[in-house]
Order: structure tokens, then sequence, then C-alpha cells
């Protein structure tokens, strides 16, 4: 009796944590809340065909494009019509968390959707053309805070976007006042921003280490200060951080990923558990240097608390700039 009793209970036992673990069946949708070929778009479709060649799908993910609003369309969608479903993913990075600071997607905030882990990400620059009298970001700074209308900016977002607030990020830590004086001129990307910069147009650029690879092979580009950490690796190793220059300003565009809310803990741990496995693994190390992302890997409640910090932080930047009420 007492050996069927013990029986009996691993059954149960072993049938309750069968029961317990979750995994994905059938069809696993990405939605890339913009055109195809932008970067959402690509972290989507790299991160699926990577959770393929890992086996975490059971079969290819499917990339669904939801252009609309600056990724509003796509967080609204996922907030009403994709309320606990389980396989859905939503590719995002600091330009969804600008948006959502700014007020830009209405009637929905932060806490409506489950944050599961970032990826990688492309860290922000200040840099200016090779016979710029500005030898370093303090310099640049010291202009700037003598006469806030003396340095001019280009960048590859509109007005308020993430490039516009990396440069008013660095001038408030630098101690500048008057941030809603300087000047900023928003082009279409950043390639557009950096050829008027070159071309002695305007002084300095503010955007991506990654887009500007090829202005500074050419040496026509001088990079004054990364906004990392700590120094990058590889061919950007000679380039300070903002940091070590004193200015403490950190301006990470990173990439990652939400999901809908009311999902179930086991289907939310699976996806966290598969971000870190993701990070982890030679195939995305690869994608990361075909692409020049670099290290940034947060999940679960770190990632979600950073992200509401963020947003908050932006938030009260662009309150001072007039951008938000």
């Amino acid at each position: 009796m007492l050996i069927k009793r013990c029986l009996s209970f691993v059954a149960v036992a072993t049938f309750s944590l069968s029961a317990l673990a979750w995994e994905p069946s059938g069809k696993v949708e990405c939605i890339a809340p913009a055109d195809p070929g932008g970067g959402w778009d690509f972290t989507c479709r790299s991160v699926g065909k990577v959770m393929e060649d890992l086996d975490l799908v059971p079969r290819s993910v499917q990339t669904i494009n939801m252009a609309g609003a600056g990724g509003g369309v796509a967080f609204a969608h996922t907030v009403s019509k994709r309320n606990g479903e389980e396989q859905v993913l939503v590719a995002a990075s600091t330009a969804t968390t600008t948006r959502l600071a700014q007020g830009q997607f209405p009637g929905v905030n932060a806490d409506m959707v489950n944050w599961i882990g970032a990826l990688g990400a492309d860290y922000g620059i200040i840099a200016v053309a090779k016979d710029s009298p500005y030898q370093d970001l303090p310099s640049l700074m010291a202009a700037l805070e003598e006469d806030p209308r003396s340095v001019k900016f280009a960048g590859g977002s509109a007005k308020g976007g993430w490039d516009h607030l990396k440069v008013l990020i660095a001038a408030k830590e630098a101690g500048v006042e008057a941030l809603p004086r300087i000047p900023y001129l928003s082009y279409n990307n950043g390639g557009e921003a950096m050829t008027q910069v070159v071309g002695g147009h305007v002084d300095a650029f503010t955007g991506d280490i990654t887009e500007a690879q090829g202005f500074m092979d050419s040496g026509d580009l001088r990079v004054l200060a990364v906004l990392s950490e700590e120094r990058l690796p590889g061919d950007y190793a000679h380039i300070p951080t903002a940091r070590e220059q004193g200015i403490d300003a950190l301006g990470a565009n990173w990439r990652g990923f939400y999901m809908p809310a009311d999902i179930s803990d086991e289907a939310q741990q699976y996806w966290i558990d598969a971000m870190d496995t993701i990070y982890q693994s030679d195939e995305w190390k690869a994608v990361m240097r075909q692409n020049g992302l670099m290290p940034f890997h947060m999940s679960a409640g770190e990632f979600e608390r950073y992200v509401k910090t963020q947003i908050q932080d932006i938030e009260d930047l662009s309150r001072e700039i007039g951008l938000v009420r």
C-alpha cells in the first residue's frame, strides 16, 4: 500500500510539473511597428531567425509590419486587440519610450504591456567635422554654457526625438541652462544630417554610432564622445565616453520587446528565459557584430524598471524644453 501511495504521489507530482511547463505551439508572431527595412523590422526578423536556429519556437516566426504613429498603432493594437495572447512579441526601442514619455500614444501607457527584455543597443554620439575648433566634449559644452545658441546640432529625428534629446541630456549634465535655446535642425535621416555637418553648414552631429561609421572611416567626422557607460569594444575603443570627460550623459538606443498584458506567468517566464538564451548564443553574437549592435541586456523586472525610469527621465526633460505640459 505504501509503495502504491508513493508511486501515486510521484505520478501526480510529475503531471503537475508537466502541466506547469509552457512552451509555444504553432505560430509565433513578431510585430514590427514600422514598414520593412527599419530598425524594428530588423529586430523582429533577426531575433526570429535566431529563435528558429536555437529551436525556441516550433516553426518560423512570422513578422507582421504594422506602421503608424511612430509605433503608436502597434502599441494600441497590442493593448486593445491582443490582450492575453502568449505568442505575440512586439519590437521596441528607445524611440518607443520617448513617444510614451511625450504622450504621443494617446490613451495608453507603459503599464499596459509586459516588458520582456533587451538584446543590444546602438549608442549615441556627439560628433563634429574634422576641422572643427571643438576638440572634446567639454569645450563644446563650454561654448553652449556661454551662449546656448552658439552651436547648431543636426540629427535624423524630429525635434524632441531621441537624437535631439541626446544633446539635451549631455548639455544638462554639463550644467548648461536654457536648454530650449540650443538650436537643433531635423533631417530625414542621419546621413543627411552628417552631410550638413561635414559640409560646414551645421556645427555638430547627434545620432547613433553605427550610422556614422562611413564618415568616421573617411576621416570627415570626428566623434567627441560616445554616450555609453564605458568605452565600446573593437573599432570604437579609441572613442572617449562623455562620462570619462566629466559629463555623465548616457544615450543607449536599445533593442528589445514587449508583450500583451494578462499572459500567464509561465508564458512570460518562457520568453524571458528565451531572451537570455538568445543573448548568450553565438548566433546572436554574430548578428550583433554584423550589424554594429553593442552589448546591452536586461530582462524581466530589471528591464521594466529601466523602461519606466527612462520614460520618467525623458518626460522630465521634454517638459523642461516645452514639449510636454
